[in-house]
C-alpha cells in the first residue's frame, strides 16, 4: 500500500470512528459503536528485565462487539517499552525504552495495519534517565516524555512522516529539569517526573512530579518544540502526584496521587493555564484500614465525561467515581477487583464500552464491560496472558 493511501485510510478511519474527536462533539457510545470496525489492533507495553519473560511490544486484536481479544503476538523486540502512545493521524506508534540515562530512548515505529507488527522508523535520546511516560499533542507536532529517574521532561518535534527529531537545545528548549524534594525520604528525595500531557490545544503541557508534590504547567510551543515553566501547583505534602486526566470539556482535570492513595479534582482554566483545587478523595473504601504496600497508578475519564476510574496496586482494584457535569466534583461509587495483580495501567476502548486493565505481576489483561448508566464494571473474563504488561494502547487512540 502506498504511503499516501495508508495515511488517507488512517485519517478516514479516525474521523469516522471518533466523530472528529470526543473533545469536540457530544459522545454517545451507541453512535460510535455503530461505526467501529469489527476488530481493532491493541498493543501491550512490557518490562523486559531478566526473569519477566517479555520480549518487547505485543499486539492483539480486539472485537468491539464481543469484547474478545486474540492471543497476543510479539510485534517488536525492544527493551522495557513501558509506555506507548499513537500519532493522531499517521500509522505511527511511539514507545519509551525505560533504561538508565545513557540507554534511555524514545522510539517511533511504523505500523503494519494488517498485522499490527511494528518497524522501527527512528529513535532519539530521552535526555534523561528512566523515561516512564509519553504523549503526543493533538496536532501531531510533538512528543512529550517524562524521565522519572532524573526528574526531567522533554519535548521532541516530529517530522511530516511522524519520525522523531532530537530535543531542541537552549532556553527555552525541549528539555526542562525539575528541582526540589518533599516529605517521603525514599520516594521524594528529589524530582521524579511521572507524566506530561498537552492541554489547551497545545498551548500548555501538564506534568505531574511525584518527587516534588507538584503539578507543573509548562508553556508549550509545538511549532518550535520547546517548553517553558508557566506555574507550579502544589498538592498535599506526601501525596505523590503521578498521572493527570483532563475532562473532555477541558474545564476540569484530575490527578492521581500514588503515595497517599487519593485523587484530586481541579478546575482547569484553559486560557490562563491554571488549576484550582476542588476536592481530594480516597481511591479506597473507608473500611480498608491496612494499606501497607498499596499505591495508585493510572487515572482515566470516560469519553462520555460522566465517570472517572483510578487503579489501586496492592488492593488490586479499579476505583469508580461519578463526575458532576456542572462542578466537576467527584462522588466515590466503589471499587472493582481486577482479578489480577498490580494494575499499573488500564484503558477504555475507543467505543467507551469496555475497560482493559493490565496486571503487571500476574501477567494478565482483565476485561470489563462498562455499565453506561452507572459507570459500574462487569468482569467478562477470561484473563488474557501477556508477560509483565504495563501499558495498553488501542489503534486508533481515543
Amino acid at each position: 500500500m502506498q504511503t499516501s493511501i495508508a495515511v488517507s485510510h488512517w485519517r478516514s478511519l479516525a474521523i469516522a470512528c471518533l466523530g472528529v474527536s470526543a473533545w469536540l462533539l457530544p459522545y454517545t457510545a451507541e453512535t460510535c459503536a455503530a461505526q467501529v470496525p469489527r476488530s481493532r489492533l491493541v498493543w501491550f507495553g512490557t518490562y523486559t528485565n531478566e526473569g519477566t519473560g517479555a520480549g518487547g511490544i505485543y499486539v492483539s486484536r480486539f472485537d468491539p462487539i464481543t469484547g474478545q481479544l486474540t492471543a497476543p503476538k510479539l510485534a517488536a523486540t525492544t527493551e522495557n517499552p513501558s509506555f506507548l502512545a499513537l500519532h493522531p493521524t499517521l500509522p505511527v506508534l511511539y514507545a519509551v525504552s525505560e533504561m538508565a540515562a545513557k540507554k534511555s530512548r524514545i522510539l517511533a515505529w511504523r505500523i503494519d495495519e494488517a498485522t499490527g507488527r511494528l518497524a522501527l522508523a527512528n529513535q532519539q535520546s530521552s535526555a534523561g534517565a528512566g523515561p516512564c511516560y509519553l504523549s503526543v499533542d493533538r496536532s501531531g507536532s510533538v512528543v512529550l516524555a517524562a524521565n522519572y529517574g532524573s526528574g526531567s521532561v522533554v519535548c521532541l518535534g516530529l517530522n511530516n512522516d511522524g519520525s522523531l527529531r532530537p530535543v531542541v537545545p537552549g532556553s527555552p528548549g525541549g528539555f526542562l529539569q525539575h528541582a526540589g524534594s518533599s516529605l517521603h525520604k525514599q520516594r521524594q528525595a528529589g524530582p521524579h517526573a511521572h507524566s506530561i500531557d498537552a492541554a489547551s490545544e497545545g498551548r500548555f503541557a501538564v506534568a505531574c512530579d511525584l518527587g516534588l508534590d507538584q503539578i507543573l504547567i509548562h508553556a508549550l510551543d509545538p511549532a518550535a518544540a520547546t517548553l517553558k515553566l508557566h506555574r507550579a501547583v502544589a498538592v498535599q505534602p506526601g501525596a505523590g502526584p503521578r498521572h493527570f486526566a483532563l475532562h473532555p470539556n477541558s474545564r476540569f482535570g484530575y490527578a492521581i496521587n500514588e503515595l497517599d492513595l487519593t485523587v484530586t479534582a481541579f478546575a482547569w482554566d484553559a486560557q490562563a493555564g491554571t488549576l484550582a483545587h476542588l476536592q481530594t478523595l480516597s481511591t479506597l473504601p473507608a473500611h480498608v484500614a491496612d494499606r501497607t504496600g498499596f499505591s495508585t497508578a493510572e487515572i482515566v475519564v470516560h469519553p462520555a465525561g460522566k465517570y472517572l476510574y483510578a487503579s489501586n496496586r496492592g488492593h488490586d482494584s479499579i476505583a469508580i467515581y461519578t463526575i458532576d457535569k456542572t462542578s466537576g466534583k467527584l462522588t466515590f461509587v466503589g471499587v472493582e477487583p481486577i482479578h489480577g495483580k498490580s494494575p499499573r495501567h488500564f484503558v477504555i476502548d475507543p467505543s467507551g464500552a469496555f475497560l482493559l486493565a493490565a496486571g503487571q505481576t500476574s501477567d494478565t489483561i482483565s476485561l470489563f464491560k462498562i455499565d453506561q448508566a452507572t459507570g459500574g464494571l462487569v468482569f467478562t473474563g477470561p484473563l488474557l496472558k501477556v508477560p509483565t504488561p504495563v501499558c495498553i494502547c488501542f489503534y486508533p487512540s481515543p
